[in-house]
């Protein structure tokens, strides 16, 4: 049985989702390219990009591999080290709450060798309908993974499982997605230049073969025109380079620039 708070938990959750869905197909519309351009002329920082994670389900390297294209509202999962005994815990298991129609997104600690994310998970995921899952961090049992048709986007792979490395502590809560590598000789992270992005529960997630995005809520219905615009904008670049016109006249002639 579900405690009482998990229960108002998951309530609260399937509104947004029910509330954010009706729009899903308008953004699977677009590339993640199209959208990070948008995002970019709406001041998203960094397009929306979070960097360093690519498909690994389907295989990168199959003929499904460009067809396709997640898209969904966030459900966010943080992992934290086993040995934080100070992080909440949970006390159902996260797959188990999934919102039907949601993009799973696991953040996992950057010291974190091991998978947060596998086989048995999918499974779990698919019954309930969820799209697909988006890890900053690992995953393992590839062949499990894609032999489901299950949408897996991750940092890499790993042999181990989660126990006894890591567990999931908190689930529907804003997290901070960045590219950290872990220094085993001084124990401490070192940041990348490029700035963490926050991913807030409901956000839209896209990912395809060039990476996923991350589109806030409130810029929604603003990403979709401006990817519309772009699209028509590339697509007459696109025509008159063939035609040999040069790059630096159709940009001109078409952006301006």
């Amino acid at each position: 049985m579900f405690s009482g708070q998990m229960l108002n938990l998951m309530k609260s959750t399937a509104y947004i989702f029910k509330h954010v869905a009706r729009t899903t197909s308008k953004l699977v519309d677009f590339s993640t390219c199209e959208i990070s351009d948008a995002l970019i002329k709406l001041k998203v920082p960094h397009g929306g990009y979070i960097p360093d994670i690519n498909m690994l389900s389907p295989s990168p390297s199959s003929p499904s591999a460009s067809s396709i294209r997640l898209c969904g509202p966030a459900y966010t999962v943080r992992m934290v080290m086993s040995s934080d005994v100070s992080a909440p815990k949970l006390s159902e298991h996260f797959v188990d709450t999934i919102p039907e129609g949601s993009v799973i997104v696991i953040s996992a600690p950057p010291k974190a060798k091991n998978a947060v994310w596998g086989g048995l998970m999918t499974a779990g995921a698919k019954a309930r309908s969820a799209k697909g899952v988006v890890i900053s961090g690992r995953c393992r049992d590839l062949s499990e993974q894609r032999s489901q048709n299950f949408p897996v986007f991750a940092r890499g792979h790993s042999t181990v499982g989660q126990s006894p490395f890591t567990r999931p502590s908190e689930i529907n809560v804003p997290m901070v997605l960045s590219h950290i590598k872990w220094n085993a000789q001084s124990d401490t992270t070192d940041e990348d230049t490029f700035p963490g992005l926050t991913v807030h529960p409901g956000d839209w997630i896209v990912a395809d073969e060039d990476g996923v995005v991350c589109v806030p809520r409130v810029v929604e219905d603003e990403v979709i025109e401006l990817a519309k615009t772009g699209r028509h904008i590339d697509d007459l670049c696109m025509k008159d380079i063939r035609a040999g016109k040069g790059v630096k006249a159709s940009f001109y002639l078409h952006r301006g620039k």
